[in-house]
């Protein structure tokens, strides 16, 4: 008898692996939601006037094995030479149990940002090793955790001085020292804000013309040199001196803070992340006390909980762009988290000697080469220098450069006449050899003699990273251990559905995410020669034009490495188009009020005014308001920034109209892509009328959110903005860049590409599709417990829906505060809380999620709902119950128990979800102590005891 044929597909990835529910399981969800099948709701939810004519189409989707086979033989075109050309970019060494433990281990990597401390006491507890590292190095109080890249770093500097300085000339001196990209950055961020770059020799500075400076230490050259006479003359004239300090440099010579240094900025890519080809990596800011509010980014502190238990949280969070919007000091969201915690663990597992030993080889090695190259008689700059030199060559420079390839070398070309050397971790003996062979010098490696190039009176004479975390044992096993400990005390994707609303919090699949450990995409420094790098141009060729396809976008820059990165870059591609037709007078940008805070954000930092649009009673885009302030904008008028679907959950019918109106006045058309998710396959924003929009790779195409990034933010223009997208000193534009690398953090983009591949345009589009059913689903489940607010005509919701939980403050005392605490009982990260509306709950479940997790979900909500009702009820104390004291802590449970309801109510709701249920490490956490009682380092060994008792 023949077989049966079984119909197992399990290399179809878009629909065995990536999409959550079953078939079966959306046949049930169908039912409860009225409709025939998944077309159905898709033509109740998308207006058929806004839907793309053709279906998405990329030929045949790869199974996981043929796109891993394929991204191989890709990868292999690029070609991994001994990267000397430095220039801020490093050859590392990652420890394999920090690659394996926190890179490759989706507890870290699935992460959100820990905007709920209680379920993020893990990777806090990193990111404040990170901080005390920074603090240590620099020798300055404050640090944050993290930025970008160095040079967003050093444009967030300048800025940020411009806060704080009593002077208020316009003017910014940059060291001529200061990496070309470095430079560039800034040059960039300067001229929206007014501010006035002089580069030049910091010896010529004059203190009093000046509102702060900048000195890369070392230079880009390999100067180093004391800064302190010029910091104080920078003080006398109520300027500000900022410092951009390579950390592993920073184990030897004197750090910022002894040379009286208010700011300090630098890079933490050779404490163990790879170069990823420009990234990323985690910029590092650290500032004096007196200046921590005005400091950009997101900055780890220590308070306690309920109980009196030390706990961390994100501090000062009014600084941030989501609460000041335009008035904030910056506009950044993602940071680079997961890479700040590969620099942290770095630091733990060599600790301070090891650090030091590092970076005293690579001095030793450095000394050798120059020694060698001086004793042939090549000159070499500068005469002091920690492990960067520049040599005289003349017309020997191409004859040299060419030699040194052959020796699978890569150097700097300076100028034409020199040769730039930095040597790194990586370095090794043979390497040595190699170059000293591309300069026709024939001698082996052998002398050993201790030499230092490094004056006195910069040998660092502090002490650093004395925590005890940085002295632990580091036997594998116990770093596994610790890493693991700090893992198990987060709640991250590989635990539950993580349903923020605007996050997209989906599937990072195992095939997607190992490319990006693969030393052909991992080892590339950013300005090897493009012959090198063939297999990465294939990648960014093939990833921008199906992006294109995607969007209905003409041209793609994946050069923004944050979404907030490409509104920003979306905006001065905007404004420069109006100035190169003589219209540089448009400076306003219409923005709804709802829009995400880093609109109005970015809309500032790239010099425009924003006014506010009104948003109609049922969340639309107040069309009439939009009109009257477009009209009085006029000539003025520049570009309007709006979201879609909006951020209230819906896709508006009147989008096309808003965007002819900007266009009647002349103004360009911004469409912020964070919802893209609801719209691949269904709607371009191209076809909309965007002229230009970003596209968040860390939501919509699966790159891991990392617990705070990283992050991409592509964005793509119409053809008659395209000149004016970002350019960069090392592949040329019309414009300066926004980031350091010519391509963003290019390290990741293989899991977008990847992602993309393995879906194919039909699984991209059914994956669209089951999004907006799971959170119609939800809010069919629930709409009877909670209001949910804003539907579309059809009574359908786009990919996410808003639930209102405001009533509950009057009936019962619940606020939505009480309820997120409450979801951590239950084992569930809480959606997006009061955004866009204050008191509500946004929870979009992406298309990963099954229906058994859906109504995991639909569960617990239902059950708080219960308990608000017993709360209404008098049947529970309305400042007493389970919901004010959540969450619910082991400590807890097995304490004296003084509450008027029971440990199990407390700490196991439902009782179906006693299996593997999640314990917080932590009580609520008390926001109000941690601000005023600011702590952003490690804190004492005794600070740990006094909490254990």
């Amino acid at each position: 008898m023949p077989f049966t044929p079984i119909d197992y597909r399990p290399y179809d990835f878009a629909n065995r692996r990536h999409i959550g529910p079953s078939p079966a399981e959306m046949e049930e969800m169908f039912k409860t939601l009225g409709v025939k099948d998944l077309d159905e709701l898709i033509d109740q939810t998308v207006p058929a006037s806004l839907r793309q004519e053709r279906p998405l189409d990329f030929g045949k989707p790869k199974s996981e094995r043929e796109l891993l086979w394929y991204l191989r033989q890709v990868a292999k075109k690029n070609k991994v030479f001994s990267t000397m050309i430095g220039q801020g970019y490093y050859g590392t060494v990652t420890p394999p149990a920090i690659q394996r433990n926190i890179l490759e281990n989706p507890a870290w990597y699935t992460a959100y940002t820990p905007y709920q401390p209680e379920i993020s006491q893990g990777r806090l507890e990193a990111l404040l090793n990170f901080q005390t590292m920074v603090c240590d190095l620099t020798g300055l109080e404050i640090a944050n955790a993290s930025l970008l890249d160095e040079a967003t770093a050093a444009a967030e500097a300048m800025t940020m001085a411009q806060r704080v300085a009593t002077s208020k000339s316009p003017r910014f001196f940059v060291d001529q020292e200061c990496h070309p990209q470095n430079i560039e950055v800034m040059r960039v961020r300067a001229r929206p804000l007014g501010i006035e770059i002089v580069v030049g020799d910091p010896v010529d500075l004059d203190a009093s013309t000046v509102f702060g400076a900048i000195f890369q230490y070392p230079g880009t050259h390999g100067y180093i040199m004391d800064f302190s006479k010029a910091i104080n003359a920078l003080h006398a004239a109520g300027a500000v001196g900022i410092v951009i300090a390579d950390p592993l440099a920073l184990t030897l010579l004197k750090e910022p803070g002894a040379m009286g240094a208010d700011i300090a900025v630098g890079s933490t890519q050779r404490f163990g992340v790879p170069m990823g080809f420009g990234g990323p990596s985690a910029a590092y800011m650290a500032c004096k006390d007196a200046h921590k509010r005005q400091m950009p980014g997101r900055i780890v502190g220590v308070s306690i909980d309920a109980q009196g238990g030390q706990a961390y949280r994100l501090s000062l969070q009014t600084r941030e762009q989501h609460i000041r919007r335009e008035k904030a000091t910056s506009n950044v969201c993602t940071a680079q988290a997961l890479l700040a915690n590969m620099a942290s663990f770095y630091a733990v597992f060599h600790g301070p000697e090891g650090l030091k030993a590092i970076a005293q080889r690579i001095h030793r090695k450095a000394v050798r080469v120059a020694r060698v190259l001086e004793a042939a008689s090549f000159v070499v700059h500068p005469k002091h220098f920690f492990d960067t030199i520049t040599v005289e060559v003349g017309a020997l420079q191409p004859v040299i450069l060419k030699a040194a390839r052959r020796e699978r070398i890569n150097l700097r070309k300076v100028g034409t006449t020199r040769i730039g050397i930095s040597l790194d971790e990586t370095t090794r003996r043979e390497t040595v050899e190699r170059l000293w062979r591309a300069f026709g010098i024939d001698r082996k490696d052998d002398d050993f003699t201790p030499e230092y190039r490094v004056p006195e009176a910069l040998h660092r004479k502090s002490a650093f990273l004395e925590h005890p975390v940085f002295h632990m044992n580091r036997a594998e096993t116990e770093m596994m251990r610790y890493m693991r400990r700090l893992a198990d005390r987060d709640l991250a994707l590989d635990r539950a559905m993580i349903p923020l609303g605007s996050c997209t919090m989906k599937l990072n699949a195992a095939a997607e995410m190992m490319p990006i450990s693969w030393p052909e995409f991992a080892n590339m420094h950013p300005f090897a020669p493009a012959e090198q790098t063939e297999g990465y141009a294939e990648l960014f060729r093939d990833l921008a034009a199906k992006l294109c396809t995607i969007t209905g976008y003409d041209a793609m820059s994946l050069q923004p490495n944050s979404g907030a990165q490409g509104e920003y870059a979306g905006l001065l591609t905007i404004e420069a188009y109006h100035r190169a037709r003589g219209e540089s007078e448009r400076n306003i940008c219409l923005i709804p009020v709802s829009a995400h805070g880093t609109n109005p954000a970015s809309a500032q930092m790239a010099g425009m005014k924003v006014v506010v649009v009104k948003s109609a009673p049922n969340g639309d885009i107040d069309v009439d308001d939009f009109r009257a302030k477009a009209e009085a904008a006029g000539a003025n008028l520049a570009a309007c920034m709006i979201t879609y679907p909006s951020t209230h959950g819906v896709f508006e019918e009147t989008v096309r109209d808003v965007c002819a109106i900007t266009h009647e006045f002349g103004g360009q058309v911004y469409i912020d892509g964070a919802n893209m998710n609801a719209m691949v396959g269904l709607v371009r924003p191209g076809d909309l009328g965007g002229d230009v929009s970003h596209l968040n790779l860390h939501k919509t195409f699966a790159i891991p959110h990392g617990g705070g990034g990283p992050g991409m933010g592509p964005i793509g223009v119409k053809a008659h903005l395209a000149p004016y997208l970002p350019g960069h000193p090392a592949t040329g534009g019309l414009e300066g860049p926004v980031s350091a690398a010519p391509w963003g953090s290019a390290g990741v983009l293989p899991i977008s590409w990847a992602f993309i591949l393995m879906m194919g345009g039909a699984g991209l589009t059914q994956a669209t599709k089951v999004a907006i059913l799971n959170a119609n689903y939800v809010a069919k489940r629930l709409e009877g417990a909670y209001e949910v607010l804003f539907k579309g005509r059809g009574g359908r919701v786009a990919h996410e829906c808003i639930l209102d939980t405001r009533p509950f403050a009057d009936s019962a005392g619940i606020t939505v505060d009480d309820i997120a605490k409450r979801l951590i009982d239950n084992g569930f990260h809480a959606p997006t809380m009061s955004w866009p509306v204050a008191g509500t709950l946004m929870v979009e479940p992406t298309e990963s999620e099954t229906k058994a997790e859906l109504d995991r979900f639909v569960t617990a909500m239902l059950a708080i709902r219960d308990e608000i009702a017993a709360v209404e009820k008098g049947e529970m104390d309305r400042d007493n119950n389970p919901l004010k004291h959540a969450p619910h802590t082991v400590a807890a449970l097995i304490g004296d128990w003084d509450r008027p309801y029971s440990r199990e109510q407390g700490c196991f709701p439902p009782a179906s979800f006693r299996v593997d249920k999640y314990w917080p490490p932590v009580g609520r956490v008390d926001n109000v102590y941690g601000d005023r009682n600011l702590v952003c380092i490690c804190p004492p060994l005794e600070s740990y005891m006094d909490a254990a008792e």
